[in-house]
Parts: C-alpha cells; sequence; structure tokens
C-alpha cells in the first residue's frame, strides 16, 4: 500500500480502469452471474441485444426494469468515495469504465468514461426523449412516439460509444500511472487501455481477485484484499487524518 500510494503522490496524471469487481462489492450481483438474480428468470443472452429490442420488447423491457431494479437496491461503497476524494484532491484525472450502474458518479466522480453506456440515461429508442429511472421502475415502457423505453446502454449488435473510447484512449496516453480495479481484462476493446497505457511508458497497478492476461505487464498486482481493503489503506496513507 505505501508503493501505490507513493505512485499516486509521484504521478501528474493517474487513471483508474474499473469493471465488475468494484461494483460486486457493493452487494450488486454481476450481470452474468447465474447463481443469483435475473438468471432465474431471464436469459441475459437472448434479451441483451438490439433484437429483443425490436422483436421481444416486453421480455426485454422486464429484463431491464429487473436489473434497474437491482442497482436501485445499492449504492456506492467506500471505495468509490475514496475516488472520488482523489478527483477532488487531484490524486486523480479520470475513471474509465466497464460498469453501467453510474456508483461513481453517485460516489462524485465527475470524468467518468462509461464505455458500455449507463442506466442513469433512460430514454426512447426512437425519438430519444428522456425518462427517469423512476418512470421506468414504475412499469413505463413505451413513449409517447410510440417508440421503446430503454435504458442508455450498449447491447449487442450496437455500437460502442465513439467519442468516449477516444476520450479515453487519448486520456490514457497520456497517464503517469494506470490502475486497474476488479476487471478480469478479458472483454475486447475495453481491455486495450492497460496496454496502451503501458506502450506509454504508464506504471501498471491491478487489483484483482483472480489472474488477468495482463499480469505480467503489470508493476503492481494485488489479489489478497477487496478493492474497499486497498484503496482504503491507500488512502489512510495519503490523508492520516481521512
Amino acid at each position: 500500500m505505501d508503493n501505490v500510494a507513493a505512485l499516486l503522490q509521484e504521478s501528474d496524471n493517474t487513471l483508474v480502469f474499473t469493471g465488475a469487481g468494484m461494483s460486486t462489492e457493493s452487494g450488486l450481483p454481476d450481470f452474468r452471474s447465474k447463481d443469483r438474480g435475473l438468471w432465474e428468470k431471464f436469459n441475459p443472452d437472448e434479451l441483451a441485444n438490439v433484437q429483443a429490442l425490436y422483436n421481444n420488447k416486453e421480455a426485454f423491457t422486464s429484463f431491464y426494469q429487473e436489473r434497474l431494479g437491482q442497482i436501485h437496491q445499492y449504492q456506492a461503497h467506500i471505495g468509490h468515495q475514496v475516488l472520488a476524494e482523489w478527483e477532488k484532491q487531484g490524486l486523480l484525472q479520470g475513471i474509465i469504465t466497464q460498469n453501467v450502474d453510474g456508483f461513481h458518479q453517485d460516489a462524485g466522480n465527475d470524468d467518468v468514461m462509461e464505455l458500455h453506456g449507463s442506466f442513469r440515461d433512460l430514454h426512447c429508442h426512437e425519438c430519444h426523449k428522456a425518462f427517469s429511472r423512476e418512470d421506468y421502475l414504475n412499469g413505463e415502457s413505451t413513449c409517447s412516439c410510440g417508440g421503446t423505453i430503454r435504458p442508455g446502454i450498449v447491447l449487442f449488435g450496437e455500437m460502442l460509444p465513439e467519442h468516449t473510447f477516444q476520450k479515453a484512449e487519448q486520456m490514457t496516453e497520456k497517464a503517469d500511472l494506470f490502475i486497474v480495479l476488479g476487471s478480469s481484462l478479458t472483454v475486447s476493446p475495453a481491455n486495450m487501455f492497460p496496454l496502451v497505457a503501458k506502450e506509454h511508458d504508464a506504471t501498471l497497478v491491478i487489483v484483482n481477485q483472480e489472474e488477468t492476461p495482463y499480469d505480467h505487464l503489470a508493476d503492481v498486482i494485488i489479489r489478497d484484499q477487496s478493492i474497499q481493503e486497498v484503496l482504503t489503506e491507500v488512502n489512510q496513507r495519503l490523508f492520516p487524518a481521512y
């Protein structure tokens, strides 16, 4: 932890990359956890795509209303709060995330690049009129124009947000320190960012319970502690009175 704290203090440009492990520590079931939640009622492989939006609207809507309901039950944890504090203190320049729950923004981070979209955005697929989480959770599924209300996440079959990826890549190229939190680094193209960081001479830190394909590139690997524990301990070294 002393090493990571020193790296943060020495870095002029630090980026954090978060995956599902960041959210599951809030209690939120992993999207693909077959032993919990959605898999008991739905097959996400059949519904998390643009074809289901057009051809199986009722099941698509039920599936995503339930997923949003899951997210609504949980909240950002102390690790999210630490990252928000680091941004406030100028220690963190941005977060690249594979997560769609919006917990980083809920905790107070402003510069969050959401590679797969977000449940914070709910809109009509046709006219793009915005709707609230409450509207969706209360069963609204059809816009006045006749279009389907949907979350602003990237479905299989849709293009990834080009502007977000470009910004994330540009920021990664400038990073001195790149910290991975809770990602298996197996999902492409999101997993390219640690590689880009190393190619531009950044120090790479990986905090993940399991091995990743890029562990051999990492300067620091932490597997035996939760993300919350790691961030809290590093933060205590940076701000002893925190």
